[in-house]
């Protein structure tokens, strides 16, 4: 997959019909256009053939490979639409002399003064558009809006209504100005959003520092970062304390205090204190460059409104036009003391009402400006096809650990059987313990606090789901979860244990249990509060026994909860509720990113949280949380929503004027004038809606 810069492309529906174009080469395996930020995504062996394609239907598009990953410069509006400022000006002056003086020019010998006004202002303001549809139609494609708005423009003209004409001409370039100044307005919400990426590195080498691209540093080597510099690269703090500024990769504006031996991660913003840092990874692979990644092609995954409006406007065109034709023809023809030359006015109004740049224009900038506005919030959507996914949200499934609680793992209890001592039982859980990394493990070895002679174990299975068995000094010690006692027979009293619980046992002897605590995140309850609001469904999913899953839920007021699951268990409950849910609704599973990749990719939208740093979690999940509050889940949802019902907002609008100016012009009551704010003043009421939702 190749990423090409697009220029020259000055329409929404240009972009459509090259997309659609471009799909249709035999070779052409994957093709996406981002007209908000002038790309071109696509799967080809061929880019010679997909340049030439092109060239076929915008000649004036130029394809270029990327030099560089930054996003397409938002425009300074009154720099860069000059031109088009300059025509419409033109176009009012002319227009308001040719009105003003309308009866006067009009008497003149053969009109020659009206003609000397309005077509000179036709031809400034509509000289694009009939470029186009000459263009359009000697390749054979003839059914699009410069076609429609020419051929109504010009039947205007051979009717007598010439200022109607450049009205309708002006009203397009003005629509046009408006859709630009809209998606310079996308542009610089994605921009804000990808100025995380460092622009350099400050990289140590033989005592001596020196500046460098990012690109240019690998694993292993020594940075310093300056107060008020970007961190480049992820890595680990190797000498200083400072804060950092984190509200550019999860929307959280409180700065995060950190010190040595913490990671800290690309696009983060040095506040106080000088950092020396190890780099742990290529910037290639780094957080910031897979956030950036994943936001430029966000695009690329259309929703099937957005599908559906293309290939509705591809139909839609066509039927209007013979619709029109057969509205100019059949009334004279059939009724009696009716003209041709009002009826084929009519018919114009009807063309002129019925261009379809309102939808092709607002739909994909309404979606494009909803993951905008997620971006900002933290919250990274990989498509507006899960924008879409996440309004039918009807099942919400959590992971426990480290998703609604902290996974922050401490021992509050030793609990000793059979002559064990507490210190015995605590160092022996600690050698066991000493090869893993997982959370429990290192809280076990924390709380034992003491050198662990590695000579003194050996043979250490992990036993997949249940725990670890190993020799330790002679002694053969067994520890996990009551299933693995039960699998080695070993006596105990006691089964459910209140909490995560790790059971002890040396040379068969049950020795005793070690209970380790965790506590629920901020906002966890709140929610599932929140969702039942939203008559939204929770489940829970964990690993730990019964006694300590009832204990969680009865906290969060969860109704359905399982326990006792390996990874490949959740991925079956997954599969079951999916099955069991209501026919069109949609099952979201929620997990930290460290090992819920699969139930992430099974479940109908996988959003990953606090996975900043996870790259399972940024290649699996289709909506990813920058930061760890559950609080996000429902921020997304809420965003999701709002991009919907703005985007339906400028259908039903669109549609519901339009066919009203119709009904109008079929019996003749709406004009031209209507007709031109039917067309472009729907489009311009539409883009200006659209723009709402990247607020």
């Amino acid at each position: 997959m190749k990423k090409y810069q697009l220029k020259n492309i000055d329409c929404a529906s240009c972009a459509a019909k090259i997309e659609e174009g471009v799909a249709k080469l035999e070779q052409v395996k994957f093709v996406s256009v981002n007209f908000a930020n002038l790309t071109l995504q696509i799967d080809t062996p061929d880019i010679e053939e997909v340049k030439q394609k092109i060239k076929e239907i915008e000649p004036e598009v130029i394809v270029e490979e990327m030099q560089n990953e930054k996003p397409v410069e938002s425009k300074n509006i009154l720099k860069e639409n000059k031109g088009e400022l300059i025509r419409i000006f033109l176009t009012v002056l002319l227009l308001v002399v040719g009105l003003i003086f309308e009866k006067e020019i009009h008497n003149t010998p053969y009109r020659i003064a009206e003609y000397l006004v309005f077509l000179p202002a036709y031809l400034i303001s509509g000289w694009g558009v009939l470029k186009g549809a000459l263009r359009s139609i000697t390749k054979g494609k003839v059914f699009n809006e410069h076609f429609l708005m020419t051929i109504a423009t010009l039947g205007a003209i051979a009717i007598d209504a010439m200022p109607e004409a450049v009205t309708v001409m002006l009203f397009y370039v003005v629509g046009e100005l408006f859709q630009d100044i809209a998606v310079n307005r996308s542009r610089k919400s994605v921009k804000s959003l990808l100025e995380i990426r460092p622009d350099y590195a400050n990289i140590k080498l033989n005592g001596e520092v020196k500046r460098v691209s990012p690109t240019e540093v690998h694993p292993g080597q020594i940075i310093v970062v300056k107060p008020g510099e970007k961190i480049p690269l992820d890595g680990i703090i190797k000498e200083g304390n400072s804060f950092v500024d984190t509200s550019a990769l999860t929307g959280e504006s409180i700065p995060r205090a950190v010190k040595e031996s913490e990671k800290v991660l690309a696009g983060m913003i040095n506040k106080s204190g000088m950092l020396t840092i190890e780099v742990t990874k290529e910037f290639g692979e780094s957080s910031v460059s897979k956030i950036l990644e994943l936001v430029e092609n966000a695009s690329s995954k259309k929703a099937e409104t957005e599908k559906f409006i293309t290939t509705f406007a591809k139909y839609y065109t066509p039927v209007i036009v013979f619709g029109a034709l057969l509205l100019a023809i059949i009334p004279p023809l059939l009724l009696t003391g009716q003209t041709f030359t009002e009826w084929i006015y009519r018919a114009l109004v009807v063309l002129v009402i019925s261009c379809p740049c309102a939808l092709v224009i607002s739909i994909p900038l309404g979606y494009f400006g909803g993951i905008g506005g997620a971006s900002r919030r933290g919250i990274l959507v990989k498509g507006s096809n899960y924008l879409d996914a996440l309004t039918k949200v009807k099942t919400v499934v959590f992971d426990k650990t480290g998703t609604l609680t902290k996974g922050e793992f401490k021992v509050s209890e030793i609990v000793v059987k059979n002559g064990f001592d507490k210190d015995e039982l605590l160092r022996l859980a600690a050698y066991a313990e000493s090869h893993s990394n997982h959370p429990i493990a290192k809280s076990v070895i924390e709380a034992f606090g003491e050198t662990i002679n590695q000579e003194l174990i050996s043979d250490v299975q992990e036993i997949s789901g249940k725990g670890i068995k190993a020799n330790i000094n002679g002694q053969i010690v067994i520890m996990g979860n009551d299933k693995l006692i039960h699998l080695e027979n070993i006596q105990h009293d006691k089964c459910d244990v209140d909490g995560t619980v790790i059971h002890i046992a040396t040379n068969s002897i049950y020795a005793g249990y070690i209970i380790i605590s965790d506590t629920l995140k901020e906002g966890a309850k709140e929610t599932i509060e929140l969702l039942k609001k939203k008559n939204i469904n929770s489940v829970m999913l964990t690993g730990d026994n019964k006694a300590t899953a009832e204990s969680f839920a009865k906290k969060l007021e969860i109704d359905k909860y399982y326990y006792e699951l390996l990874p490949e268990d959740k991925v079956n409950h997954i599969e079951q509720i999916i099955q069991s849910s209501i026919k069109g609704s949609k099952v979201a599973f929620v997990g930290d990113g460290i090992n819920d990749a699969p139930v992430l990719a099974r479940a109908d939208v996988g959003i990953a949280m606090g996975a900043l740093g996870s790259d399972a979690a940024v290649e699996t999940a289709d909506v990813v949380l920058m930061t760890d509050s559950p609080m996000q889940v429902v921020k997304s949802i809420e965003v999701a929503k709002r991009t919907r019902r703005i985007v339906w907002q400028n259908i039903s609008f669109a549609m519901g004027v339009k066919l009203f100016f119709i009904l109008l012009g079929v019996f003749g009551i709406a004009t031209m004038w209507e007709a031109v704010f039917g067309d472009m003043g729907v489009a311009i009421i539409a883009i200006l809606n659209a723009m709402r939702v990247m607020r």
